[in-house]
């Protein structure tokens, strides 16, 4: 089978719009339900007419407690249909954004790495918050407003030409120009609710990197400056935020004063007519009740389209999701017979397609053999490890593992090969315990034995309640180098087949590391591993080692060899032993 197909049929992409279908026979209940008290509500001006202008003229007792009694009813539909109805409606927004977030939420965890970038972190959590948010309240305006307004202007147009025609010309003149009004600044919205989230996008980009280094920024005395910083990003949202809100606000103003005029004219031409006898004053009366009802059901229009305004807005901002490409499962490759448990093979990768992260690498290691990768900060050492774990996948070139080409290993099994522990790895606010099995079930003497190995057991037995230890949140409780060696136990715990430390051992002193290095070579030694290093001292016994400068490879060989043959290794071995 194909694998991209697989992919497809556990990610399928769709609309936000796709979302409504299962709930449009549950919508349609609300919509009923809607309409029967719409226009119960509808009635009440018709029968306070009749009222008005022949059961109280005749003194008709009994019909005036009928017709009070009908009143009372078809107030009590209205209103009981309105509530059951907003109740419903409220229940089918909930689940339909329940639905979106969650599928957006599996679309992102399902991405590439490098999809990922172009979307960038801070949108992803951007469109996963307030965008959904405002798609909730849009799916919620719409089952409240949109089957009641329109029921209510057009059920009141209506109604209001069988009780005086001649009036009803004003209403049916003002309509259009109402209408028109409305869609012209609604659309305009659409165009700047967008350009708020976009704003939106680069204040949370601006808060992770608050919260991140909030220790440096007062350590280094930046607050000010960062104060400066958010209020420059704050002050451009609140004026696009404002600017958006100015124009769909217009609507509010424009159809007041459109229909305030149209009021007036009423009066004027109604109290003419009543004049002249050409009609009653219980029409009058119930004709302003009906353009008050229109009156108000317009601006229960105004509000759904500045809701519509900002939901559609969104709504784009989710399908750009939810329509990206997951990347596949897997995909078919070929498998060779191969002396390597690992092995590169002319591998190229760019991160940005315009210059080569990684040219032409090639490299094969044994089972249970070290890979050391040393070399300055940018030249590559942690992409050769993305690459190895495939959360990108190279250019050029092929990478394998027992000789199969990584891209047609199913995820799940990829993964459980590996221990990894890398340079953005956290730690959970829960126990230690928690944090090193990781939900994966490793079991009590493996979470020890894995603790043991990365020399945190110690340390954790020191605790008060020893692994149950509750961590704060980033492990604020814990030193650097403790953190670390949590991080290595957790990698260490499920006695991977290949084990992967992308600069995680920076943080402990050299004894430390070096009785780390001995327990690996000891309990591990089936275990290929790949550690890169700052630290000369870390990796100088790994069979082969890699040195990196600029993507690409300057040598490789053992300790010895790179010592006698490699200018750039030698200089920065001569260099530590100097510190």
């Amino acid at each position: 089978m194909d694998s991209t197909v697989l992919n497809d049929s556990l990610n399928p992409k769709k609309k936000v719009t796709a979302y409504i279908k299962p709930f449009i026979p549950a919508m349609i209940l609300v919509c009923t339900v809607k309409f029967a008290g719409s226009l119960a509500e509808l009635f009440l001006p018709t029968l306070l007419s009749d009222m008005v202008d022949e059961i109280a003229p005749a003194k008709d007792v009994p019909r005036m407690i009928l017709y009070g009694v009908i009143m009372i009813i078809c107030s009590v539909i209205a209103l009981v249909g309105n509530i059951c109805a907003n109740r419903m409606a409220s229940k089918i927004a909930s689940k339909i954004t329940r639905n979106v977030r969650h599928d957006v939420y599996e679309k992102t965890v399902s991405l590439s790495c490098g999809k990922a970038d172009e979307f960038t972190a801070p949108t992803l959590i951007s469109r996963l918050t307030s965008d959904t948010y405002n798609v909730h309240n849009m799916l919620l305006m719409v089952q409240r407003l949109g089957v009641r307004a329109p029921i209510l202007v057009i059920g009141g147009v209506i109604l209001a030409s069988f009780l005086d025609g001649m009036l009803t010309l004003i209403l049916v003149v003002l309509m259009p120009v109402v209408f028109v009004t409305v869609f012209l600044i609604s659309r305009r919205g659409v165009k700047l609710y967008d350009k708020v989230q976009k704003g939106a996008d680069d204040m949370v980009s601006m808060l992770r990197e608050h919260m991140d280094g909030i220790r440096v920024i007062k350590a280094l005395s930046k607050s000010d400056y960062e104060r400066q910083r958010f209020a420059a990003i704050n002050e451009n949202i609140n004026k696009s935020d404002r600017k958006a809100g100015i124009i769909t606000s217009l609507t509010s103003p424009a159809m007041t004063l459109l229909l305030n005029f149209g009021l007036s004219l009423v009066i004027l031409a109604g109290a003419y007519r009543v004049q002249a006898g050409s009609t009653e004053q219980g029409v009058i009366i119930a004709f302003l009740s009906y353009f008050t009802i229109i009156l108000n059901a317009m601006m229960m229009i105004n509000r759904l389209f500045m809701q519509l305004s900002k939901g559609i807005a969104s709504a784009k901002r989710l399908d750009e999701v939810l329509e990206s490409d997951s990347e596949p499962d897997f995909v078919l490759g070929d498998k060779i017979d191969s002396p390597y448990h690992i092995s590169f093979e002319n591998v190229t990768f760019s991160y940005l397609k315009t210059r080569n992260n990684i040219e032409n690498l090639s490299f094969g290691l044994k089972k249970g053999e070290t890979l050391g990768i040393i070399g300055a900060t940018g030249s590559g050492k942690s992409t050769i490890i993305n690459l190895l774990l495939r959360f990108y996948s190279p250019d050029k070139g092929c990478i394998r593992i027992d000789g199969e080409d990584i891209r047609s290993v199913p995820r799940q099994r990829l993964y459980k090969m590996f221990g990894s522990a890398l340079q953005t790895d956290f730690l959970m606010s829960d126990t230690i315990y928690n944090n090193i099995d990781f939900m994966r079930g490793v079991g009590e003497e493996n979470v020890v034995a894995g603790a043991r190995s990365a020399l945190a057991d110690g340390f954790i037995r020191d605790k008060t309640d020893g692994y149950m230890h509750k961590l704060d949140v980033k492990a604020a409780n814990l030193s650097g180098g403790q953190k670390q060696r949590l991080l290595i136990a957790r990698a260490l715990a499920s006695h991977p087949d290949i084990l992967v430390l992308d600069d995680s051992c920076g943080g402990l002193d050299y004894k430390t590391d070096s009785l780390l290095r001995a327990n690996l070579a000891e309990n591990y030694a089936d275990c290929t591993k790949v550690i890169v290093a700052q630290r000369i001292s870390t990796v100088k016994n790994a069979d082969i080692i890699i040195v990196m400068d600029d993507g690409k490879v300057v040598d490789m060989g053992s300790h010895k060899h790179l010592m006698e043959n490699c200018e750039l290794y030698r200089d920065t071995a001569k260099a530590q032993m100097e510190l």
